[in-house]
């Protein structure tokens, strides 16, 4: 047996949850290699919503969803996350089958820019207000920063006090690895 790395997990938790007809949201696209993972498991009939405050994610992934012949599937908002039900008005929220966030900066990008724990928070409670049972929201959560490791803390402390009822909460995470690896946190709604 070997156990998943951290991204290859994160997106067999996402085959576990969406399905084509879904609809799927990239809470933070960055380069877009997730948002064109989630066009291909909602399929042609789904569709899936991405958000990123800067406008170098947004070009990266305009280029990863043409090149993947998507943008029928994708729809791009250049906007926090926390916004995320304001702006997709039009969707059939219960739909929303899955969603992913990867916190902290983005790759090759200004390492001033980063995610918050209450946009985040933010984004995650409007996630659960509207999901259907068993739908899923994974955080891989970066955390080798100074704001990182405050985004890290707040996030576990909402976490750990979501009611039992609502959703189950898994951390996963490798426990003997040096620099703060990143981990996951997946809440399934209930």
């Amino acid at each position: 047996m070997k156990l998943e790395r951290v991204l290859p997990y994160s997106k067999k938790i996402l085959k576990l949850a969406v399905s084509e007809g879904d609809i799927a949201v990239d809470c933070t696209i960055g380069n877009g290699h997730d948002t064109v993972f989630l066009a291909e498991l909602v399929g042609p009939t789904g569709h899936v919503y991405g958000f990123d405050i800067q406008k170098e994610a947004i070009s990266a992934t305009v280029e990863q969803v043409q090149t993947s012949k998507f943008t029928d599937r994708v729809t791009l908002f250049q906007e926090s996350h926390a916004r995320l039900l304001e702006l997709i008005l039009k969707a059939d929220h219960s739909k929303i089958r899955g969603a992913i966030f990867n916190l902290g900066y983005l790759p090759g990008g200004d390492k001033e820019i980063v995610t918050l724990a209450e946009s985040t928070i933010a984004a995650v409670e409007q996630l659960l207000s509207v999901m259907e049972k068993e739908a899923v929201i994974v955080l891989v959560v970066y955390h080798g920063h100074p704001e990182g490791q405050v985004e890290r803390d707040e996030l576990l402390d909402y976490v750990t006090t979501l009611d039992q009822k609502r959703a189950h909460v898994l951390q996963y995470r490798f426990m003997n690895q040096v620099n703060n690896p990143p981990f996951i946190i997946a809440i399934e709604k209930k």
